[in-house]
């Protein structure tokens, strides 16, 4: 495989992929804030660690030098609010045009974004407007580009379910937030790993497509809770939760405490059904995707 950088590497999909491509036998290069932190995250010692930060485009030099191909995950998330350092649109749209030009400058041929179902234009300075705006910069940079949008992700300490599972653990009741009927079809993480790695493999079948991923079931947000307390072996009580109400409780949340349960930004993800084709991965990509059910039924929370 070609040299790669990846960006967000130590962040949730980003350290899956690490530990695969160095599984394969793969020395990728990992742009990372705090390489001290990295390497209790990531395999130390089997691949390259550059210091830097898309939002910093003079540590991008280096990080970009001799590289084939650029793997960007480095993105502030719906489930984390904004913080110093990490802003919606320092981070997404700035950090991404700061890579894009430091690509181009040296030579990368392909770029591969990893982004979020249902991206689409959305209020200025928001979260999916960010989204949205960084897919934008990627399409119109003239590299070689593929974007993979999978639904919400599950796994060990995935960041969705396991705001869920903390919430059934302390909260005497689950709130049904528009009434629980958003639907989401859950990926696994090391189908969204295979995935990349398959991308990476076939760069002509892949090229300047956007691929929609999502796993084998769908599942209302009522359905998710009750296959998390089953999974669990808890009983609590669910309510009915106005939308607008939930929005002004995040937004609290995330002035009163540094790592709020659900985020302003992560109330975008109940405007729309999080779902694409039920075939999505095996049509593209040639394999079955595991079963969220059965992954709780197998490996328990």
């Amino acid at each position: 495989m070609s040299s790669i950088l990846i960006t967000g590497a130590t962040g949730y999909i980003g350290s899956h992929l690490v530990a695969r491509l160095v599984s394969q036998g793969e020395r990728p290069r990992c742009l990372v804030r705090n390489i001290n932190r990295a390497t209790r995250v990531l395999p130390a010692g089997k691949l390259e660690f550059v210091a830097g930060d898309t939002t910093q485009p003079a540590s991008l030099e280096t990080a970009v030098q001799g590289v084939d191909t650029i793997v960007h995950a480095a993105f502030v998330t719906a489930d984390r609010k904004e913080k110093s350092g990490s802003h919606y649109e320092e981070t997404n749209v700035s950090g991404t045009a700061n890579l894009v030009k430091a690509a181009k400058a040296a030579g990368v041929k392909r770029i591969v974004v990893l982004s979020g179902l249902g991206t689409k234009p959305g209020k200025a300075g928001s979260y999916m407007q960010g989204r949205y705006l960084a897919e934008q910069l990627v399409i119109d940079s003239g590299l070689n580009w593929t974007i993979i949008r999978p639904s919400v992700v599950f796994g060990k300490d995935a960041p969705f379910i396991k705001g869920l599972v903390d919430l059934i653990r302390s909260a005497p009741v689950l709130p049904l937030i528009g009434g629980g009927t958003t639907l989401f079809q859950p990926i696994y993480v090391e189908d969204v790993a295979t995935i990349i790695l398959k991308v990476l493999a076939e760069p002509e079948r892949t090229a300047r497509k956007v691929y929609t991923v999502g796993g084998p079931e769908r599942y209302s947000f009522r359905e998710i809770f009750d296959v998390l307390l089953k999974a669990t072996g808890k009983k609590r009580p669910k309510v009915y939760a106005p939308t607008p109400l939930v929005t002004i409780g995040a937004a609290v949340m995330e002035a009163m405490l540094p790592k709020p349960p659900l985020t302003k930004a992560a109330m975008t993800l109940f405007s729309f059904d999080n779902i694409t084709d039920i075939n999505s991965v095996e049509r593209d990509f040639g394999f079955q995707p595991q079963s969220f059910s059965r992954y709780l039924h197998e490996h328990k929370i």
